[in-house]
């Protein structure tokens, strides 16, 4: 969906609900004009809601991200229904303005700026089913202060915003370490028996040498070789 200044998706704002939980819902707006566009979000539940940022900036053919966390639930709705909106409030702003310059008065209709609104539903979707269980504490944040609506959207007040913890990844399990290094130390000791063997190997050439003038190549010496090519077929099919 989107109005005269920005594109807005998603238009529903889609959560996977699950109790005692936060849940994050990204909003993405994207500038199509040559103007700076500022922006202000509200919402009619802002103790349930933060939003981060809930007022910005929109550089010229350019996009920005909203990132929209529902605080964690005690108790599921009924029917999973949720009657929750937020207001998406966007205004031409002066080249080169930036957040901090972004005010209220703004957004003031009656002081004759053109205003853009944009009403998104809130949705409660099914969570997906991890493959694996993840530990996830109960996370619950005190309640954002609010500030008070105008212009018309009397149900509406700005969002708060907020921060968020990151899960710390699993240990590398013993067993797959203790296979590891069994077959490095069978690999080590396959290596040092090659070594001895090439080192009988060349003595045997050695002494044949020294032989080869009373003609012919001696018995035990074929014999030997044939005996060290059979131990390291052997060793190459371990390894």
């Amino acid at each position: 969906m989107s109005n005269a200044l920005l594109d807005i998706d998603p238009i529903d704002l889609q959560f996977p609900f699950e109790l005692k939980k936060q849940i994050s819902c990204s909003l993405y707006l994207a500038n199509k004009t040559d103007d700076y566009v500022a922006f202000k979000v509200k919402t009619t539940n802002p103790k349930k809601y933060c939003v981060r940022p809930n007022t910005g900036v929109v550089l010229p053919r350019s996009s920005s991200e909203v990132l929209v966390t529902m605080q964690a639930q005690k108790e599921a709705p009924a029917d999973m229904q949720c009657k929750d909106k937020f207001l998406l409030q966007c205004v031409v702003a002066s080249p080169g303005v930036t957040t901090k310059d972004v005010t209220p008065e703004m957004f003031s209709k009656e002081a004759g700026h053109r205003v853009e609104e944009t009403k998104l539903r809130v949705v409660y979707v099914d969570p997906p089913r991890p493959p694996s269980p993840v530990r996830e504490g109960s996370e619950e944040g005190s309640s954002p202060r609010a500030s008070v609506s105008d212009n018309g959207a009397s149900d509406f007040t700005a969002a708060p915003r907020f921060s968020v913890d990151r899960l710390e990844p699993q240990e590398n399990s013993t067993e797959a370490r203790a296979l590891i290094t069994r077959l490095t130390e069978e690999k080590n000791s396959a290596i040092q028996l090659n070594n001895r063997l090439q080192q009988e190997l060349e003595k045997l050439k050695r002494e044949s040498k020294r032989s080869q003038s009373g003609g012919g190549i001696p018995f035990m010496y074929v014999l030997l070789v044939g005996l060290i090519g059979l131990i390291l077929g052997y060793i190459l099919k371990r390894t």
